[in-house]
């Protein structure tokens, strides 16, 4: 079962009522949607942003709108989300959500690659349309290319010697799945260390970088304030530092700019209960932020010392 990461905190935080509407950027398996849907009543939207088409299939077999709730549901990176907006003659919304990472049913599939757990091919794609797989990545950059790719991606500290026996691997023909590159990775630093899978930073690096992930979020971070609604709503779950940073600080940045309130100034993490139930929300951390009115910010420029 899917269950979606820090659900109560997300609605408590976005509030969205009767006639709001609702931008997903990531909306999945619609875990969230579900939730927030029946409180759109009546006259609501909610249109629901997803890379990845199988994902959509599922949501719309999946969420049911109450009766005058419009649900669309659409196939686009989040990044793009001003575009899909002015398609639909929407200039703001009430409400957006960004539930970053990947989710359950993406790390089940060994033919998404995205797991060292089980054999599969070495792609890590969100959507089927995007050029270039992890396999390519792997094979292709050098060994320094790599060695930072694991390092500022994934923060793996022994970047540089699973940079290298990767390249010494290639040389006996090209690692094409997803267990023969976590069997490099593990021969290079000698086995398991603690909890974490030895793969778990070069596997999370690699995602980032196919997927051009930390690039789409500064774009969407960038545009969010101006196509949210006076006393709108923002909300992301992060999942890894690089991305809680950039949320932070962009969040931050606005709010010194007078253009929106920082409703979480410590991120919300799930509880106990939470991680025992979806032991994958342990790393989440949840962001959010409110649109001011014009005269808000005036009004703070003023009060601003000099």
């Amino acid at each position: 079962m899917h269950e979606p990461v820090l659900l109560d905190d997300v609605v408590r935080l976005l509030q969205p009522g009767a006639g709001a509407t609702v931008l997903d950027g990531t909306v999945g398996l619609g875990g969230h949607a579900a939730a927030i849907l029946p409180r759109l009543a009546p006259h609501g939207r909610y249109l629901g942003l997803d890379l990845d088409p199988a994902m959509l299939e599922q949501a719309a077999r999946r969420l049911q709108p109450p009766a005058g709730v419009t649900l669309e549901l659409i196939e686009a990176n989040f990044a793009e989300f001003p575009a899909v907006l002015r398609q639909r003659g929407i200039e703001a919304v009430d409400a957006m959500l960004l539930d970053l990472g990947v989710n359950s049913a993406q790390l089940a599939d060994p033919q998404r690659g995205f797991s060292f757990e089980q054999e599969g091919p070495l792609d890590m794609r969100f959507s089927p349309q995007q050029r270039e797989q992890a396999v390519e990545l792997v094979n292709r950059l050098s060994e320094r290319e790599l060695a930072d790719l694991f390092y500022h991606l994934g923060g793996e500290t022994q970047s540089r010697k699973i940079a290298k026996a990767i390249c010494a691997a290639r040389r006996s023909g090209r690692i094409r799945t997803t267990r023969a590159l976590a069997r490099v990775v593990e021969s290079a630093v000698g086995g398991r260390r603690g909890r974490i899978h030895p793969a778990t930073r070069v596997f999370q690096a690699l995602r980032i970088a196919v997927n051009r992930e930390l690039e789409n979020l500064d774009r969407f971070l960038a545009a969010c304030f101006e196509h949210l609604r006076p006393h709108g709503r923002v909300a992301v779950i992060s999942f890894h530092s690089l991305e809680d940073g950039r949320v932070k600080r962009a969040f931050r940045e606005a709010a010194r700019a007078g253009v929106a309130r920082v409703l979480t100034p410590r991120p919300v993490t799930p509880s106990a209960d939470e991680i025992r139930r979806n032991p994958r929300s342990r790393s989440a951390k949840l962001r959010a932020a409110e649109r001011l009115k014009i005269e808000e910010r005036s009004t703070k420029s003023e009060s601003a010392p000099p």
